[in-house]
């Protein structure tokens, strides 16, 4: 850990920015540093501060000053007014992480020049410490900003570095992909209180069931995932006949289309 990046600034405290700021602080290493934010509405800022139990100030600019890491975490029309805000406070010590999505590190290197910059794209469940998080390097970022950023937000669930190029996928994967989830668990439990079984029990059904899954898959080594599904769906069995409807309705297809068409959402929104 980059024993030099100690003050940390949250521009914006809505919930990604809360579920990290939450995540750092209940963590080992979270004693470690200094946590503030910053909300333009006084109103907004109060509330922050007391659901956050840090300083949230109504000051970008202060709140840059500040700060050695700077997280850019507003909606994605509004980085580039709050990057011209405070642009002239961005000094060469200073790290920039924005969460904000579609934003390109080369959008955010225009408006400051050779700033250091992470690219994060984090999603809901950091807020029950399970999230999923995509880190990028900027163009003028340095290694040990990567290593950083990645130590910081193992806080709040699991980490990966990609290409920046590949971040619209990371987005219609990870970062919109909870509520695909959400839709499969509801899509299951409506079917089964269709068939005479009350809905939350049903829906306990399916969302114990899925949550033991990945579980499954995600300590089954080397073993193919299709290992997993065959193990469950013996030929012949309940089980093969359900799968066997999925590839009938061409399941794969239709996910293909879902993270396809998010991902090209994603990137229209960059532009």
């Amino acid at each position: 850990m980059n024993k030099s990046l100690k003050n940390i600034g949250f521009i914006g405290c809505g919930k990604m920015a809360s579920a990290i700021i939450l995540g750092i602080k209940s963590a080992d290493c979270g004693k470690e540093f200094h946590l503030k934010g910053s909300e333009i509405n006084c109103e907004i800022a109060e509330l922050a501060q007391n659901r956050l139990g840090i300083e949230v100030l109504t000051d970008n600019r202060l709140l840059t000053i500040d700060s050695d890491v700077i997280f850019i975490a507003t909606k994605p029309n509004y980085v580039r007014m709050v990057l011209d805000e405070i642009k002239d406070e961005i000094t060469p010590d200073k790290l920039i992480v924005s969460i904000a999505a579609g934003i390109s590190t080369e959008t955010i290197n225009k408006i400051v020049p050779k700033a250091r910059v992470i690219r994060v794209m984090p999603n809901t469940p950091a807020l029950v410490n399970e999230g999923m998080c995509a880190v990028a390097k900027g163009e003028y970022a340095r290694d040990e900003d990567v290593e950083f950023v990645i130590n910081l937000l193992c806080s709040v669930g699991k980490v990966t570095e990609v290409e920046e190029s590949q971040m619209d996928i990371v987005t219609a994967i990870s970062g919109s992909g909870p509520a695909f989830f959400y839709k499969v668990i509801e899509d299951m439990a409506r079917a089964g209180e269709k068939l005479g079984l009350e809905y939350e029990k049903s829906l306990l059904l399916a969302v114990q069931t899925a949550l033991g899954s990945a579980k499954m898959v995600f300590n089954r080594g080397q073993i193919p995932v299709q290992t997993l599904i065959d193990n469950v769906a013996t030929k012949g069995g309940c089980t093969f006949v359900g799968i066997s409807v999925m590839n009938e309705e061409n399941s794969g297809k239709l996910f293909e289309d879902v993270i396809k068409q998010t991902a090209d959402k994603a990137n229209e929104l960059g532009k």
